[in-house]
């Protein structure tokens, strides 16, 4: 079975990710790091409940590698948004062989964190980016565990896509989570709701 880890807004600059995300949220990003596997940069959010927001993008200061970014990164143009859904397993192996589209095993780590997760050769996951990316942690306090948590609570994950329903076929055997909503929508997106103390924040 999956659970949800985090959300990620993506940009094509993380400057542009981060005010995206504390426009929406009225809440400011805390710290992040450097991905050198994907010379890409991130900043963090810890949200209610265990999960937390991820603010990404390609980092200029790292030289592109000769490779695919995760993500899709690479083809990101735009404004940026909420971009990717991340579900957490405790076995990569088995979440590959029922999910061979989520793509390969890739090793990573960052600081004292360390995890696998499956990305697509050509960084693109399917259904328009959409599919969730999956993730297992091998870090005993990953960050949904050890960020602060914001006085924000994840109401509602609004999957939005033409094939919503066979997204949901595909899934939702694997993912018992109420907060996660499927929507046939001609145009791909997500949007996430949130409670706060100062009433509904949306986050697109």
């Amino acid at each position: 079975m999956f659970e949800l880890d985090h959300i990620a807004v993506a940009g094509e600059r993380l400057e542009a990710a981060v005010a995206h995300c504390e426009a929406a949220l009225g809440v400011a990003m805390g710290s992040g790091g450097r991905h050198a596997h994907y010379a890409t940069h991130n900043r963090l959010l810890g949200l209610q409940d265990g999960l937390y927001l991820e603010a990404i993008a390609p980092d200029p200061a790292q030289p592109a590698p000769g490779y695919p970014r995760w993500f899709g990164l690479d083809a990101f143009r735009g404004p940026a948004r909420l971009d990717k859904w991340i579900l957490r397993c405790g076995d990569i192996k088995a979440a590959r062989a029922a999910f061979p589209q989520a793509g390969e095993p890739v090793e990573l780590s960052r600081g004292d964190l360390s995890w696998t997760m499956l990305v697509p050769p050509d960084g693109m996951l399917p259904y328009d980016g959409l599919f969730p990316a999956i993730i297992e942690w091998h870090s005993d306090a990953p960050p949904g565990a050890s960020l602060p948590a914001a006085d924000l609570r994840l109401s509602r994950l609004i999957v939005a896509h033409p094939g919503a329903a066979e997204l949901r076929g595909l899934i939702g055997g694997w993912l018992d989570d109420a907060r996660v909503h499927f929507a046939t929508a001609a145009q791909p997106g997500l949007a996430a709701e949130f409670e706060s103390a100062e009433g509904m924040r949306k986050l697109v």
